[in-house]
């Protein structure tokens, strides 16, 4: 932690993880009124449980991200943040919409538009928070005076999920119409600007970690800006199998969408063969093990699997089934949680006290039984998915029937579940068990024998007289 204003991600790394623990109650919860009895039938419906399984996941994605860019542009831009009370304020109102949301679809308060639930008054807080969001990181970058690709990219896709949610605030009477729109935001921000997002952190944790040049990776960042408006927009069509667009667009999104992680892909790859030839590893091994980890969960699960059933020939059979749940779980786990996962591991041994710079045991136990965890629900639901599809979609047996026939894999789901929620709090206790550090520290104060990165992309760090880092290109 170069900066003291850093410490503001603490608390919202530690917001994303305790809803992202409430996220896993409401999975598991909703994963086992498969199998019934259900005692909890009347109480919370399975409809309730779904609603704020997926709309926590959004929250806390959205949580770990606005963390992740305060550490990332404070580092980036090498200045303090332009208003550290801006930032508690903006973490304030959002912890207290998310809060207020979750009560309220207990009670059965939404918009009934998947994972766009939120009451309108809920919508304006969050588009209030993000405008407070963008202007605390433009201020930022803007006092600095020094603006990277890496800031540049970031800033561009935090802003267009901005631009994007505007779709959400509209209302429709017509459901056909609605969905419609409603792939304008969920679409886009999940497959399209924030793959900028995470490109972004892919190439500031990989330029810190692995020693790869900075030219080079976000050259990558290009590549992804790209992707995201050629594959990522077209690739929206893939949705809309059911909607009644017009033919030609079914090919396209089923092409199209499957592209868009390849330049995520390919900037993990380059860093991993920098590594290989220069010998050079920053001491957090566990950071790498999340970066390199969600670069190739998002080619398996995004990329792979999400080929695997978007060309219109496929989905018109597999369209809302749980073979839709096989991808969405392993490609926004790979893409997303991931990634989050990945800046809160590089930043805790600085921003939290008395950690070891390595990693701990409990820290490398949380990343595999998370990986092993994810892998095993993803293939659950691939399996019950073949036979649902099969039973119910060619065969046309009933949808209850088919429900009682493939039991066995929901069974499966739920001990895989059982490991990955065992490997998210292994995760979530390891954050915790160390207090907050409040003032800056270098690494290189922890760890004063680790010879410094080699390359143009990285920094070595000294003081100046009044206690700031005054930092040089190497």
């Amino acid at each position: 932690m170069r900066y003291k204003s850093q410490s503001v991600a603490y608390w919202y790394f530690a917001l994303a993880l305790v809803l992202f623990g409430l996220q896993l109650v409401f999975g598991l919860l909703s994963a086992s009124k498969y199998l019934g009895p259900d005692p909890l039938l009347n109480l919370l419906p399975f409809d309730v449980t779904k609603t704020i399984h997926t709309n926590l996941l959004i929250v806390w994605v959205l949580t770990g991200f606005m963390g992740a860019t305060y550490w990332i542009i404070s580092d980036e831009s090498r200045s303090e943040l332009y208003s550290v009370k801006l930032a508690y304020i903006q973490l304030v109102i959002w912890a207290i919409m998310g809060v207020t949301a979750v009560i309220g679809y207990l009670f059965g308060y939404g918009t009934g538009n998947k994972l766009l639930e939120q009451p309108l008054p809920h919508k304006i807080a969050i588009v209030v928070c993000m405008l407070i969001f963008l202007y605390n990181i433009v201020m930022t970058i803007r006092q600095s005076g020094r603006f990277t690709t890496t800031e540049g990219v970031l800033l561009l896709g935090l802003g267009s999920s901005a631009v994007l949610y505007l779709p959400a605030l509209l209302s429709w009477e017509n459901y056909v119409i609605a969905i419609y729109y409603r792939w304008w935001t969920i679409h886009l921000w999940v497959e399209g600007v924030w793959e900028m997002i995470q490109g972004s952190f892919l190439a500031y944790l990989l330029i810190r970690l692995s020693g790869a040049d900075r030219e080079v990776l976000e050259k990558w960042l290009y590549v992804i800006v790209g992707l995201v408006f050629i594959a990522g927009i077209l690739g929206t069509a893939h949705h809309y199998y059911w909607v009644g667009v017009p033919h030609y667009w079914l090919p396209l999104g089923g092409f199209f969408s499957a592209l868009e992680p390849v330049a995520l892909v390919g900037m993990a790859m380059y860093a991993y063969f920098s590594i290989r030839r220069g010998g050079v590893r920053h001491p957090n091994v566990l950071a790498l093990h999340w970066t390199i980890g969600s670069a190739l969960f998002t080619l398996f699960g995004a990329g792979l699997l999400g080929l695997a059933h978007t060309f219109p020939s496929i989905n018109k059979w597999t369209h809302g089934t749980l073979i839709t749940a096989m991808h969405g779980h392993a490609a926004f786990y790979g893409a997303y949680a991931m990634i989050v996962m990945a800046v809160i591991s590089y930043a805790l041994p600085t921003l939290t006290k008395n950690r070891n710079m390595e990693g701990s045991a409990v820290g490398y136990w949380a990343f595999w039984l998370q990986m092993g965890g994810m892998f095993g629900m993803t293939l659950s639901f691939a399996t019950a998915g073949i036979g649902q599809v099969y039973l119910e979609r060619v065969l046309g047996i009933g949808y209850l029937d088919v429900q009682l026939k493939i039991q066995i894999h929901f069974v499966m789901l739920i001990i895989t579940a059982s490991m990955f929620a065992i490997g998210v709090l292994l995760f979530i206790y390891d954050f915790f068990r160390h207090a907050p550090r409040l003032e800056p520290i270098d690494e290189a104060e922890l760890f004063p024998d680790t010879p410094p990165l080699r390359g143009p992309s990285h920094f070595q760090a000294g003081r100046t007289g009044d206690g700031r880092l005054n930092e040089q290109t190497g």
